[in-house]
């Protein structure tokens, strides 16, 4: 691999800053949602986007991906979808007379799993090595993903019926989960403008590329966490599972993907160490969807946990 250009917070915030408005050119959604998704991005994380249909959540994943001059990959899960249609598999060269492996669409740089929840848990479960490993493995044989790898998977909180929710374990891999909602009426009108008569996210020119994305990780890796950032990050995910509206709080994976997240938005934000004011930003994004509430809880109280949370724990 060539010599990646080391940036520093400066550079990386100006890039974020890039992303973010040419991202906005083509999907109107709130400055948060598309600051999470690059904070996974810097981060290496994973998003899950759950929202009603038609809200942007394709829109967003391909807005990215060109925005980043990346290779794009979209897999539709339905309920026959098999692992080796999304991570590949071998097929037989006669003319060679061997097993060629062809690979299937996770071998991109940015891979929306539109309806994630609509998949078989089979299928499901061969994205966790994706996810987690950054490889596949067919018939012993390891295959190295692309770099940066990022999933952007999608599911609809309506039309259960059919549909796998996903486990806990499987949550868990996801770094942020977003929530687009519905734009106000003036950006929905400006929406109709410009979407009335062609696709916008194809006039998108790339403002960054892959090489660009690997300086920005390294950097954002790079950023300080101090001793008492970790134990604020650690006393917040303590305070989770210490609500009685909680049965599972979050892990000690939750903290560790909540302090990576937190360096993230320093450097998104030009600095060379986080805060605890980044924890607090990130907190709901990151924690929400990783708590197993308890029987008679609802998702309202889910965000009252993590809010509640963030407000006894003082920072140390």
């Amino acid at each position: 691999m060539a010599t990646l250009p080391k940036l520093d917070p400066y550079a990386v915030a100006e890039t974020g800053a890039r992303l973010q408005a040419n991202i906005q050119q083509a999907v109107k959604v709130r400055d948060e949602v598309v600051r999470d998704l690059l904070v996974a991005l810097l981060a290496e994380g994973h998003v899950l986007i759950e929202d009603y249909p038609g809200v942007g959540k394709t829109a967003l994943a391909r807005a990215l991906a060109r925005s980043l001059g990346a290779e794009y990959a979209r897999v539709q899960c339905t309920v026959d979808l098999l692992p080796a249609d999304v991570i590949g598999t071998n097929l037989f060269n006669q003319r060679e007379a061997r097993f060629d492996f062809h690979p299937g669409p996770v071998f991109a740089n940015v891979v929306l799993v539109d309806e994630i929840n609509r998949t078989s848990p089979k299928t499901q479960s061969g994205l966790l090595e994706c996810m987690q490993e950054r490889h596949v493995t067919v018939d012993k044989q390891v295959h190295e993903l692309a770099r940066p790898f990022m999933v952007i998977a999608t599911q609809n909180p309506i039309e259960y019926e059919g549909t796998y929710p996903l486990p806990e374990a499987q949550l868990d891999r996801f770094m942020v989960q977003l929530a687009l909602g519905y734009p106000d009426a003036a950006d929905e009108a400006d929406m109709l403008a410009a979407h009335g008569g062609r696709d916008v996210v194809l006039d998108l020119d790339p403002v960054a590329d892959v090489g660009v994305v690997l300086a920005a990780q390294a950097a954002a890796a790079a950023v300080h966490g101090s001793e008492a950032l970790r134990r604020y990050v650690v006393a917040l995910c303590a305070a989770t599972r210490e609500d009685f509206r909680v049965e599972l709080g979050a892990s000690p994976r939750a903290a560790l993907l909540l302090f990576r997240a937190a360096k993230a938005l320093a450097g998104l934000a030009g600095r060379d160490h986080a805060l605890p004011d980044d924890v607090q930003a990130l907190a709901p994004s990151v924690l929400e969807h990783r708590l197993l509430l308890s029987p008679g809880a609802t998702g309202e109280d889910r965000r009252a946990v993590v809010a509640d949370a963030v407000e006894r724990t003082s920072a140390l």
